[in-house]
């Protein structure tokens, strides 16, 4: 009887090490979670400034070819930051 309760101690304490592992391994991915989640972000403002910049400039433009050009540098930072939402999403 005595050696059951100390088997069953032993398994407990196994059992508990394990789950305590588990936390501290979760704890570590949920602070790297979020300190991806602010760098995103940070870079989503910081895109967000670029096209605001961007479309500034395109306003002060007189017109002409270089409209296209623009148009395409916009184009590419809105799908960077789609991009961006989507992996803060996943």
């Amino acid at each position: 009887m005595l050696d059951n309760v100390r088997q069953k101690t032993r398994q407990l304490i196994a059992a508990y090490e394990t789950e305590r592992m588990e936390r501290i391994r979760l704890q570590s991915e949920l602070a790297e979670s979020r300190t991806q989640n602010e760098n995103y972000r940070k870079q989503i403002i910081e895109l967000e400034r670029q096209i605001d910049n961007q479309k500034l400039a395109e306003a002060f433009k007189a017109g002409g070819n270089d409209n296209t050009e623009a148009k395409k540098k916009i184009d590419k930072l809105i799908k960077e930051i789609d991009r961006c939402i989507s992996l803060m999403e996943g």
